[in-house]
């Protein structure tokens, strides 16, 4: 009875605390200092040596402000939004008004907006249109490509297949983002190639000092399952007896190249970045694991910031720069199983690579951009007090009376669909039932389809570093390499000079002395 009393008193005591402190006096005090802080703003002039693009799959706004409660409460910032530059992207496709990821990675990537499940090619490509995909004229050229011309370093890490949607659209041009391997392709493609064969045999795949991720599978033939690493049943199975890695290391050794390969953290770990300038890390046959079930050990898969952290070691002996895009592509994984916590999960570990990014370079040489492909399905309602768990139960039903938690999605599949008949009607389990805090739970869903599907929602992009301010606004999503080939002198802006910034201010100077100038001379003579 004595622990109860205590107990009482000191919620009590921390509720009255907590109205104390978010007083009109805490509020106003945040505003100044907010404000403080964005008068001292100022862009960043001059050209970006080197850039780091990330890309959260899937992290729309829902995901960013529930990982940024689950990580640090709600008063907390990740390290991406506390970058000083931030716009809003429109996501839509050339044909759909809900994107998928190669649509999106193919407007990120290369500046052109394109239909649905197609990556690197224009609109002009249907899906699975193998003929016109060989149309010159159709295929696009990304950053990574611009960037290997103008001397760059250049490379990209992920957590999905190297194979996959988002990153295909670096390297490759792809009627159908399905066609990882050759397993996938119907008759009459014979002549386009896979994507995994365009990754290690074509420009500008095979000229990348650093690619990261999983997808072996995609890449050798007869690979061995196991629990540990499984075939990833969602995507193809190579079997036309290729090897593409072993053509990734006489490739290599033939060009008289240093390289290394690596196939688990230890490898990774143990890797010499100053005597390897090309690495090629395939860590699992399909995605690689998330956060909450990796093996953590040397023989484990290696965590994102692992990969980022190494892949710039490696390509910031380039005394040109390097462009580097990293995919944190497991939120979206997580969220099409309908599991929420796993997704904030892989937020929070891909803001751990932002943060050690930011340590690691200098934002004025360096342009550092994060934002996200899409957004997802994920609901952020109810009306649950400040105090409860971002995981847990929002309110009661005004209609059911049943309860409902703080994070739902639009769709789902049979895991999501939580109906159960109760006498002679059917109704929603109450999640009161389960842990709703677990990896595993399945947020509820009222729509039920194959999987959790994407949203057509704007996403936001944070940046800092050279011409990061020109981000600022709302733009197309395929505005971001523009940007990005503008700040580096890159793609059709590896003529300009780094004083281009000058100029402009030069010229509004002389029209305005021109203009000044006018005006005397119009009234002396009148």
């Amino acid at each position: 009875m004595r622990a109860g009393v205590i107990l009482v008193v000191l919620a009590v005591a921390v509720s009255v605390t907590a109205q104390v402190k978010e007083d009109a006096a805490y509020w106003r005090d945040v505003a100044r200092s907010e404000l403080d802080a964005v008068l001292k703003k100022k862009p960043v002039e001059g050209v970006a040596k080197n850039v780091v693009l990330f890309v959260g799959d899937g992290m729309g706004p829902s995901t960013v402000t529930a990982s940024r409660i689950y990580g640090g409460g709600e008063t907390s910032f990740h390290s991406f939004e506390t970058m000083p530059w931030t716009g809003i992207l429109k996501t839509y496709a050339v044909n759909k008004k809900v994107p998928d990821s190669s649509c999106t990675a193919t407007a990120l990537f290369t500046g052109v907006k394109t239909n649905y499940e197609v990556a690197g090619l224009d609109a002009n490509v249907k899906l699975a249109d193998c003929t016109a995909s060989l149309d010159p004229k159709n295929q696009l050229s990304s950053l990574l490509q611009w960037a290997q011309e103008a001397g760059k370093a250049t490379g990209f890490v992920t957590t999905t297949r190297v194979t996959h949607a988002t990153p295909s659209a670096l390297y490759s041009r792809c009627p159908d983002r399905r066609w990882e391997c050759e397993a996938n392709m119907p008759k009459g493609s014979e002549d386009c190639k896979d994507i995994g064969r365009q990754l290690i045999e074509d420009a500008p795949g095979r000229n990348l000092n650093v690619i990261m991720g999983g997808g072996r599978q995609c890449l050798q033939t007869n690979i061995t399952n196991s629990d540990a690493d499984p075939i990833d049943t969602w995507s193809c199975r190579r079997k036309d007896n290729r090897d593409l890695i072993r053509v990734w290391l006489d490739d290599k050794k033939k060009r008289n190249l240093s390289h290394k390969l690596v196939e688990n953290t230890g490898n990774l770990r143990a890797t010499d970045t100053t005597d390897a300038d090309y690495v090629l890390g395939i860590f699992a046959n399909g995605h690689l694991k998330m956060e909450w079930n990796r093996d953590k050990s040397s023989v484990g898969m290696p965590s994102l910031l692992d990969m980022t952290t190494t892949a710039i070691e490696i390509l910031k002996k380039n005394p040109n720069g390097f462009v580097l895009v990293v995919e944190g592509g497991m939120i979206d994984m997580a969220h099409h199983r309908g599991h929420a916590r796993q997704a904030l999960d892989e937020t929070l570990a891909m803001d751990q690579a932002v943060s050690a990014v930011l340590n690691q370079t200098d934002e004025r040489d360096t342009l550092v951009a994060v934002t996200a492909d899409h957004d997802q399905g994920m609901a952020f309602s109810g009306y649950a007090p400040r105090e409860a768990d971002i995981l847990g139960i929002a309110e009661l039903s005004k209609i059911d009376k049943i309860p409902y938690t703080s994070l739902l999605y639009t769709t789902g599949d049979n895991s999501n669909y939580q109906f159960e008949k109760v006498g002679e009607k059917w109704q929603r389990k109450n999640p009161k039932d389960s842990d709703t805090t677990s990896f595993t739970y399945s947020q509820q869903t009222g729509v039920l389809t194959d999987e959790v599907h994407h949203s057509g929602s704007d996403v936001a992009i944070y940046a800092r570093g050279p011409m990061a301010h020109l981000f600022a606004g709302v733009h197309e999503q395929n505005f971001v390499p523009f940007v990005i080939a503008y700040a580096s002198k890159i793609g059709e802006y590896k003529s300009s000079s780094g004083s281009d910034s000058v100029t402009v201010k030069q010229n509004c100077l002389m029209s305005i002395t021109a203009a000044i100038a006018v005006t005397v001379c119009g009234k002396l003579f009148k």
